[in-house]
């Protein structure tokens, strides 16, 4: 278990480095058992001006802030290290140090920064962004008797030069069938 010595000396070691320090495989979970254990010490009923008590709610208000900064601290440089991965494509340095759930989120945000370039290239040559419709407008060319879709509702009947927002899927059918026309956006 992580004691509150060691808590703070982690503290240090990761505000006056550059890197990511290396923590221990269960460190938040040993975080958790310090807390239960000491949780009881600290809410003790008894003598408000006992030193033990008084010192023993303040070690755990202080370790707590001590997690919340270590933290804080590694999240900044994990997201300087996505920075750096987004950029050169090289996303090993400090990554054997990284929590689990720090490698989880790290590899989340790479993936965004990835799409996001590929977004803004994309725009770069040209290329629109597609935006997922659900529905096109159509003007039927000609009748079309009802049908029932894939979910079971009925749909129609159409006559010949009729307006319809159909889902994409089944306003394709009718367009390669050339039962329909998109309508095209002025």
């Amino acid at each position: 278990m992580v004691g509150y010595n060691e808590l703070y000396e982690i503290l240090r070691k990761e505000k006056y480095s550059e890197q990511l320090q290396s923590l221990p495989k269960k460190f938040v979970e040993e975080f958790k058992e310090y807390l239960e254990e000491n949780k009881p010490l600290a809410s003790k009923e008894g003598d408000l001006f006992s030193d033990s008590v008084a010192k023993s709610k303040k070690q755990l208000e202080n370790a707590i802030s001590i997690f919340r900064e270590l933290l804080l601290k590694r999240k900044r440089k994990i997201l300087n290290l996505v920075f750096v991965a987004a950029e050169t494509g090289i996303m090993k340095r400090d990554y054997e140090n990284m929590l689990p759930v720090e490698k989880g989120v790290f590899e989340s945000l790479v993936k965004v920064f990835e799409q996001g370039d590929k977004e803004i290239s994309k725009v770069l040559n040209g290329e629109k962004a597609k935006k997922e419709e659900k529905n096109k407008m159509v003007i039927f060319k000609e009748n079309v008797e009802p049908f029932i879709d894939h979910t079971g509702a009925t749909i129609g009947p159409f006559k010949s030069g009729q307006l319809a927002n159909l889902k994409t899927e089944i306003a394709q059918v009718f367009i390669k069938g050339g039962k329909a026309r998109l309508v095209e956006e002025a």
